[in-house]
């Protein structure tokens, strides 16, 4: 898996049902280096800390695999890397065999995979259409989100490095479709409880459907 693009937001004002607000979705490709820090990207924006950035959500990683499908659905967009609000693009990046908790170097930081994106509205406000939204989960490939666990710089053309791997083998794309699914695998489902690697809260939550 290699980056390929390196991408930061400033706060854009938008207006959503009639009150103005701001996002850090609107990201774009930087030559420099992004600095890892434990609950953010230096110097992104993070408009709404309550539900972007944190422990959990430090850094978004986003497949380059993926542009090819979105652009031939929205075509009338103007593309460049960071489109998905991505603090990294990268190359191979595979939600079907990328396991939530695997440790990677990346760059001079170290990482663990956390959990996959959960598409709110300003994903639609990106896209100038709210229908992406539903698109997005039916097509399962979210992108993870990784836990900064050393603080450390990435660049272009670095590539993330398999320090160790989950003995838990939970994936990332079987973890977004149980959090959508209206019939929760119990097998998934117990894997995703038992694996520390995500939010306490989430997990918690799951455990009513056993």
């Amino acid at each position: 898996m290699k980056i390929i693009s390196t991408n930061i937001g400033k706060p854009t004002a938008i207006t959503w049902n009639g009150q103005e607000t701001t996002t850090g979705i609107y990201k774009y490709p930087v030559s420099e280096p992004l600095t890892l820090e434990t609950e953010s990207v230096s110097n992104d924006n993070i408009s709404d800390r309550k539900v972007h950035g944190g422990i959990y959500k430090a850094c978004y990683l986003f497949s380059s695999a993926q542009y090819p499908y979105w652009k031939e659905k929205y075509s009338n967009l103007e593309w460049d890397w960071g489109m998905f609000g991505e603090n990294l693009t990268v190359e191979g990046l595979d939600e079907t065999k990328l396991k939530i908790g695997s440790i990677y170097k990346l760059g001079t930081a170290l990482v663990q995979i956390t959990q996959p994106r959960e598409p709110c509205f300003k994903l639609g406000i990106r896209f100038n259409n709210q229908d992406i939204l539903k698109e997005f989960i039916d097509h399962g490939f979210p992108g993870t989100y990784v836990k900064v666990l050393e603080v450390g710089q990435v660049e272009k053309g670095n590539v993330l490095e398999l320090v160790e791997e989950s003995s838990n083998t939970l994936t990332t794309q079987q973890f977004y479709q149980l959090l959508f699914s209206r019939t929760k695998a119990k097998d998934i489902l117990e894997m995703a409880i038992k694996n520390e690697a995500l939010p306490p809260h989430k997990r918690e939550r799951l455990k009513k459907f056993l």
